[in-house]
């Protein structure tokens, strides 16, 4: 059964928030956010499905780092993570080796900050997946508890496939057959009888 609300104590740390139609905050309408952290301090994730216009190889050209391996102009686009440090880099990818700030969410994702895994993929020596963002998503304590409560977001265990594997724009319907859920049977607001 997926989670329908957060109670305290309840950790939603490698869960998808998946916008509900009702939100049209520019921001957040339409993407999948995967939270890396979830607790009574608040909570912090990266928003998956929304590229920029940047792309890895541009990326690594802005900050100074050689490539040492092809990549192909314009693949590899770098994600919008969130409004929150849009100017700092927040790496989701598989577990590899130690870097200067890693995170574990769990066995199979990890969120790094720090420039040294850049390094590494710009060198073809990083992870074998890799999701590159610029800015993360953040609440505030209790703050994501309210907008789930009030029906802004759906919360389901996170597949690490749809973060690495699938392409962009298929992302937010994947998210949303992990529930059992037809994306196009959602109405904005809910009825009442």
């Amino acid at each position: 059964m997926p989670d329908a609300g957060a109670a305290p104590g309840f950790n939603l740390a490698n869960h998808f928030l998946i916008a509900m139609p009702s939100m049209l905050d520019p921001v957040f309408g339409g993407t999948v956010v995967y939270l890396c952290e979830h607790n009574a301090q608040g909570a912090l994730g990266v928003i998956i499905n929304k590229p920029t216009d940047m792309s890895m190889d541009l990326l690594f050209d802005k900050i100074d780092l050689e490539l040492e391996i092809t990549l192909q102009p314009g693949a590899h686009p770098v994600m919008f993570g969130g409004p929150v440090q849009v100017e700092r880099g927040f790496v989701l990818h598989s577990p590899h080796d130690t870097y200067s700030s890693t995170m574990p969410v769990t066995e199979a994702i990890a969120l790094t900050t720090s420039k040294d895994i850049l390094e590494a993929a710009a060198a073809g020596k990083g992870p074998d997946k890799i999701l590159v963002s610029l800015g993360c998503s953040g609440w505030s304590a209790g703050q994501l508890e309210e907008e789930i409560a009030r029906n802004g977001w759906l919360t389901v265990p996170a597949d690490p496939a749809i973060v690495f594997d699938l392409p962009i724009e298929q992302r937010f319907v994947a998210a949303m057959k992990l529930l059992g859920i037809d994306p196009v049977m959602l109405a904005g607001v809910a009825g009442h009888a």
